[in-house]
């Protein structure tokens, strides 16, 4: 072809990057088209692509428009997390952590999660600050549940906001303090996280790091016991018997209203 027809052939357009790939095979899945994301994702993870692996797995685990294999999707999710994939980091560390697709084995679930929370997974983080508070499959460490727990926090999990209260009010690895306490429960009451807002609704009731007050004691108890939180039936009557009726019926009202808005 002489110079005048390459100027005047069409331009070929790049083949879509990886990235690129990853983002529409998402994007398809999320709508419903699992036949295109898979055809997206399947010649990715044949390549060793992590985050296609990763995907690949998660369809297997649940027979997502293929034939469920917990074993495949393990075997999936093991390379990508191989790969120092955080979020196959941390599927892996649940399926050791339930027994799907591999033997269960807290102890091998917790080094995964720590790697996928070291690597910066909010989700992992959250679990490694759980398990190193309970002791599942990691050494009983408080000063690696504050700091993981911290991290969790930070990136917005109401869980981890509860559990840093409970770290503050109960002093583990920590000197007691009630004000952070409250302020902990306060952040994830708002979030909807039920035995916080029982926590807060007792920190009210006995004037612990928050200034006594009946009716925001009573509002926080009702909204988690219709969160069904069985911390809050601790308190409930004790604070109902301070209360008078218009105080009750004004926490009534107000436990109707969104967490975040009152009191």
């Amino acid at each position: 072809m002489g110079l005048i027809g390459r100027l005047l052939s069409p331009l070929r357009t790049p083949p879509p990057s990886v990235p690129e790939r990853l983002e529409a095979a998402l994007a398809a899945h999320k709508a419903g088209d699992t036949r295109k994301a898979l055809g997206l994702w399947v010649p990715l993870a044949e390549a060793g692509e992590p985050r296609a692996l990763n995907a690949l797995g998660a369809l297997y685990l649940e027979g997502d428009g293929v034939t469920r294999d917990e074993a495949h999707a393990a075997m999936l999710i093991t390379r990508a997390a191989r790969a120092g994939q955080a979020t196959a980091m941390r599927n892996l560390a649940l399926l050791y952590f339930e027994g799907r697709g591999v033997p269960q084995d807290h102890a091998i679930s917790g080094e995964w999660y720590n790697r996928a929370a070291d690597l910066g997974d909010p989700e992992a983080a959250d679990m490694v600050s759980w398990m190193h508070l309970v002791g599942g499959g990691v050494t009983q460490d408080y000063a690696r549940t504050l700091k993981y727990g911290l991290q969790a926090a930070n990136a917005g999990s109401r869980e981890a906001m509860a559990r840093l209260g409970d770290l503050y009010h109960n002093a583990l690895g920590v000197e007691r303090d009630v004000v952070a306490a409250a302020e902990w429960w306060g952040k994830a009451a708002a979030l909807g996280q039920h035995d916080a807002q029982a926590m807060l609704g007792a920190a009210y009731l006995m004037g612990s790091g928050v200034p006594r007050d009946i009716v925001a004691a009573l509002t926080w108890l009702y909204r988690a016991r219709k969160g069904r939180s069985d911390v809050a039936d601790a308190f409930i009557a004790k604070a109902e018997a301070a209360a008078t009726p218009a105080e009750r019926a004004e926490a009534a009202r107000l436990a109707d209203t969104p967490p975040g808005d009152a009191p």
